[in-house]
């Protein structure tokens, strides 16, 4: 049977690195240190942050560093390897050209430090991709500064306080938060010193006006708003909702690692958004990853901008120059003007693509999770409509009901070889998996994630046993994954770098 090929267990002898280790091994021979070395590092690191043992390291040739790393990247599966539609992270293929652009010897070897004279190419480059970026936001002001998306929101919310302390509202200092925001949100606002209430959805998924009404007033700083919301559905009356926030004096605050749905379509700007961030590595083809590739520019109306993160980079008198002097500034919120080689990337993607191009992007977008949604409804439960923006979140409480939760299905599908969709979120939705398949997937991907899908479902019906022991394809099996939290194993067993 299919089902059974599925669950076969494949050989893996792939020993780790320390099982490789013969001692007297070397694989590169290291200069001698420097004499006096050992004391200078002694009179200059505190005792407390020295080792007192030597740590235990393989002792290895060559080759096997080399088979050992190419083994642990044959293991990797990511967006070069297979379909990733990881719901809400918008996991699009990046071009290779853009990978090409940014490392390029005359933008990696630049010097933060060094005189704009002789980086002219790169601050035009910045100062374009915040102006295009603008311009699609409908917000003006840009800052590329923030790491992250989390670290847009943070920025965002400090940019708010900002300018409510600026007018002598010290007062707002209320965040209004649905449901069906992105769960960083709370965090965001709580870090930057705001209480934060939550709002409930009404029965169509989207913000219910009379919750906001009783929570609106002088109080309120700002709400944030994820649209389209984690749901995957347009807040269809979001004039209105921006009017009743604007009318108590608060702002709207626009969660935007959705805005790959809408993107050349919808302007934020257009429907009273003030401030919003942008995940350029979501929706302008930069890659994740730990705050370190990603970015997450700030966008917000005109007069907003004096508060944000400095330098601004200016164009005066046909020259590009950082702009330092901002008095009500917030400051930095990371190393000088953000991470450039994600500025680059967005400005090829930029250029590349035009208005017309967008439009085509969040076209596709809506149109792949639409098809995806309409090939697996009826076997799985869509609980707000089968119509929905670039991504859907279903419920598996039926194949729950036969034997099999949300979360096995998700290890299933990497026995698969696709990467499980997020799962349960938002928690609106029980046993929910929100699947987002990005524009750059073809409809023959789209129609083979489909059929694995509706296979897992078929296996949890008649043999959901099989999806509790999956994965069994992969190197490591099942964790114990409440144990592994709190305990985790995280060095080589013998290896404690703690001494």
């Amino acid at each position: 049977m299919e089902n059974e090929k599925m669950m076969e267990i494949p050989p893996t002898d792939c020993p780790s690195i320390f099982e490789r280790s013969v001692d007297g091994r070397v694989g590169v021979v290291l200069p001698e240190e420097p004499a006096g070395i050992d004391a200078l590092i002694e009179s200059s690191i505190p005792s407390e942050f020295l080792r007192k043992e030597q740590p235990y390291l393989p002792q290895v040739g060559e080759s096997d560093v080399t088979r050992h790393y190419t083994n642990l990247a044959n293991r990797t599966l990511g967006l070069d390897t297979a379909f990733y539609p990881l719901g809400s992270c918008t996991m699009k293929y990046n071009p290779r050209f853009h990978e090409k652009a940014a490392s390029m010897e005359c933008f990696r070897s630049l010097h933060p430090e060094q005189p704009e004279s002789t980086m002219q190419g790169m601050l035009r480059i910045v100062y374009e991709a915040q102006k295009w970026l603008g311009e699609l936001a409908g917000l003006p002001a840009v800052s590329f500064q923030p790491a992250a998306g989390a670290h847009g929101e943070l920025t965002s919310m400090m940019v708010i306080r900002s300018y409510f302390r600026s007018r002598g509202e010290t007062n707002r200092c209320k965040v209004i938060i649905p449901d069906t925001a992105h769960g960083t949100n709370p965090a965001s606002a709580m870090r930057s010193g705001m209480s934060t209430v939550e709002i409930k959805s009404g029965l169509d998924g989207r913000i219910d006006l009379e919750e906001l009404t009783k929570q609106l007033g002088p109080d309120t700083a700002c709400v944030m708003i994820t649209n389209p919301n984690t749901l995957g559905l347009f807040e269809n009356r979001i004039r209105e909702i921006a009017d009743m926030i604007h009318a108590v004096g608060a702002l709207l605050y626009v969660d935007g690692a959705n805005f790959n749905a809408i993107v050349g379509r919808v302007r934020p700007g257009d429907f009273g958004a003030d401030l919003m961030h942008i995940n350029v590595h979501k929706t302008f083809s930069c890659p994740h990853g730990g705050g370190g590739p990603g970015a997450g520019p700030i966008c917000g109306r005109d007069f907003l901008a004096p508060f944000m993160p400095h330098p601004w980079v200016m164009l005066k008198d046909g020259q590009y120059t950082l702009e330092d002097d901002c008095p009500q500034s917030l400051g930095k919120v990371r190393a000088f003007i953000g991470n450039l080689p994600a500025a680059v990337r967005t400005w090829c993607y930029l250029c590349e693509l035009g208005a017309q191009g967008f439009r085509e992007v969040s076209g596709y977008a809506v149109l792949n999770a639409n098809y995806i949604a309409k090939l697996i409804s009826g076997v799985y439960e869509i609980p707000y409509g089968e119509r929905c923006m670039h991504e859907f979140v279903l419920s598996a409480d039926k194949q729950k009901h036969q034997g099999a939760r949300a979360l096995d299905l998700a290890k299933g599908l990497i026995d698969m070889n696709y990467h499980p969709p997020t799962i349960y979120f938002p928690h609106l939705v029980s046993e929910a998996m929100m699947i987002e398949p990005t524009e750059t997937e073809n409809i023959e991907t789209l129609e083979k994630f489909a059929a694995a899908m509706l296979q897992l479902a078929e296996v949890a019906e008649k043999q959901p046993q099989q999806l509790l022991e999956s994965p069994v394809k992969t190197v490591v099996r099942r964790l114990d994954e409440g144990l592994a939290a709190r305990k985790p194993v995280v060095c080589w067993p013998g290896n404690d770098f703690n001494k």
